[in-house]
């Protein structure tokens, strides 16, 4: 497979990425055959999938847009994928231009195309790091060049919390993320859910196709997903289908359940 200008040559073209899978399904271009395969697997599988990941964006923005309404200024963004059209950074700063960002992902291509799009920004920037290591994150020059944890700071942790397995500790995590922030602080969280789907062999499906990733789906339930709150106060309307989340219109919330994803934004008080 002849490898593109743009790729890295640290990263392996031949083995699906779960940022670039996702890059996929939202129409974008930086992804290799093996991503496209791998995510036409999982349409083939859960037909649904694309709309997941849109429903998952729009929530995503949505979320933003309530966090800078409410005075937020700073973001952490974990997971933050292959930058496609609305951006935090974008949201954030479309509301005020002072508003500072942190994208933290795992995947160099996604890494190295955050870098291209926020060079001359100087109120956002990306580091490449493990959402599995907290404690580096939070200690990481970079972060702490843009970002006061003695401010609230609105952590964003959107549609990869599927990603991290139970022996992982999602709560210790989140956990040793919370203790730094200060009140006023927002958590904000979504991950794949089969709460109330019928069993039709599509969780058993998606499984297998993420196995060929490095990244396994571990999909858990809305009484799960709030559990990871802990310390939080839930913010109206708590955790529900994210196109239920704030949605813009009656319209946008109709079948949510379709989405796939649940969602839900929690404030630190104190």
């Amino acid at each position: 497979m002849q490898r593109p200008d743009w790729a890295p040559d640290t990263i392996d073209i031949e083995r699906p990425s779960v940022a670039r899978m996702y890059d996929y399904y939202l129409g974008g271009s930086h992804n290799f055959a093996a991503d496209r395969a791998a995510a036409r697997a999982m349409v083939d599988a859960v037909p649904e999938a694309p709309l997941m990941a849109q429903a998952n964006r729009a929530f995503l923005r949505r979320a933003v847009q309530f966090l800078a309404d409410s005075g937020i200024r700073q973001f952490l963004d974990l997971g933050s994928g292959i930058p496609t059209v609305g951006n935090v950074h974008e949201i954030a700063q479309r509301a005020d231009p002072a508003c500072r960002v942190v994208y933290v992902d795992v995947d160099p291509v996604a890494v190295a195309h955050s870098r291209e799009i926020l060079a001359g920004n100087d109120r956002a920037t990306v580091i490449q790091e493990d959402l599995r290591r907290p404690a580096a994150i939070l200690g990481h020059p970079e972060v702490n060049r843009l970002l006061d944890f003695s401010q609230p700071v609105a952590v964003l942790v959107v549609a990869v919390l599927h990603f991290i397995p139970p022996e992982d500790r999602p709560e210790e995590i989140l956990r040793t993320l919370g203790k730094a922030l200060a009140p006023g602080s927002h958590l904000v969280l979504s991950q794949a859910s089969d709460d109330g789907r019928s069993e039709t062999g599509e969780r058993a499906e998606a499984e297998r196709v993420y196995r060929r990733t490095d990244n396994q789906l571990w999909i858990r339930s809305r009484a799960e997903l709030v559990t990871l709150f802990d310390g939080f106060e839930l913010v109206d309307p708590g955790v529900v289908w994210v196109p239920q989340w704030r949605p813009e219109s009656p319209e946008q919330a109709e079948d949510a359940e379709r989405s796939v994803f649940i969602g839900g934004v929690g404030r630190l008080g104190g």
